[in-house]
């Protein structure tokens, strides 16, 4: 009889995903493989409270974590501490993947093209009419380290530009000013360590003005998912190649799913990163790869060989010369 691997699903956690996490972890616990896989569903509390006593007796840890304190490096790094394998970027992607600035800085070094942008901290002073002669109207307003489009405002006035940056530097000290590309919203799941392969494109089609939180998870009519995206064969391939790069420039591990937009010129820019990403019923991430031809259950076996892979080499004792 082969012995089942003893997972941990972490789930929950300090960031304002936290309802969103719950979503996709229950996907993932039912999901998994149960004649391969003994699991334990391990909540962390909107304080940041642990629902166990001993986290160490397991296999293989599959965080579910979405935003900061989950996302950003911060649980990667206990994780490392304590010698414990895990699903997902290590602690350096983790942290880059989840700053926005930080992320679009190192895609600009290597010439990927990025929304342009303006960051802020909470000490600086924003002036409207300087935003207005550099992008323009509509554009948006977001904080530096969340995802699932918390904080993010669009703005068309002086008044909601007040508003915006009130609301973005409630989530955090650092903001992003980003132009309003005009055109359609396309997404590639990419899979694997220092191998990677990227998914079909799809495409969101939001019914509200742009693809906010409500769109996300609270409007079952919010948003139209479309896989795959409409797309000529070299545009798909230029979405999967600049989505590899893109991993890899990050320094990006197990899974990611790479958001694009796609201006009314054709023009491919990339948006961001998520490092975690959502794995409800409906989340593109595992939509995109069952689509590819990976069915979910593989797609968690893969996660997870990809896991175990990475922590038997980076724990493989160093010869001296």
């Amino acid at each position: 009889m082969i012995k089942k691997l003893k997972v941990a699903i972490l789930f929950g956690g300090k960031s304002a995903e936290h309802e969103v996490s719950i979503q996709s972890a229950k996907n993932v616990y039912n999901a998994l493989d149960k004649n391969k896989y003994d699991i334990v569903m391990i909540g962390i509390n909107r304080d940041g409270q642990w629902e166990i006593d001993d986290i160490k007796k397991f296999d293989v840890i599959f965080p579910v974590l979405h935003g900061p304190f989950g996302e950003d490096g911060t649980i990667q790094g206990l994780l490392k501490t304590i010698n414990l394998p895990f699903v997902g970027s290590d602690v350096l992607g983790s942290a880059i993947g989840m700053d926005k600035d930080v992320a679009k800085r190192l895609l600009k070094e290597t010439k990927i093209p990025v929304v342009p942008f303006l960051t802020f901290a909470k000490s600086s002073k924003i002036s409207f009419e300087q935003i207005v002669k550099k992008f323009g109207l509509p554009f948006f307003v977001k904080p530096a380290n969340l995802g699932s489009s918390v904080g993010i405002s669009k703005v068309h006035s002086e008044n909601e530009f007040k508003q915006a940056i009130i609301k973005a530097f409630s989530y955090d000290n650092k903001i992003l000013i980003e132009q309003y590309i005009k055109g359609r919203e396309i997404e590639c799941s990419v899979l694997g360590n220092d191998d990677p392969i990227a998914s079909i494109p799809g495409e969101i089609i939001p019914s509200h003005e742009f693809y906010d939180y409500a769109a996300k998870y609270l409007d079952e009519n919010g948003a139209m998912l479309k896989i795959p995206a409409e797309l000529s064969q070299e545009i798909i391939k230029t979405i999967q190649k600049l989505a590899i790069k893109t991993f890899k420039t990050l320094c990006l591990q197990g899974m990611a799913r790479v958001d694009f937009f796609l201006s009314q010129k054709n023009k491919l820019y990339v948006n961001e990163v998520n490092t975690i990403p959502g794995f409800t019923n409906i989340s593109m991430y595992p939509k995109l790869w069952e689509a590819s031809g990976m069915p979910q259950k593989q797609l968690l076996d893969r996660l997870i060989e990809l896991a175990l892979e990475r922590h038997e080499r980076q724990t493989k004792p160093q010869t001296t010369l």
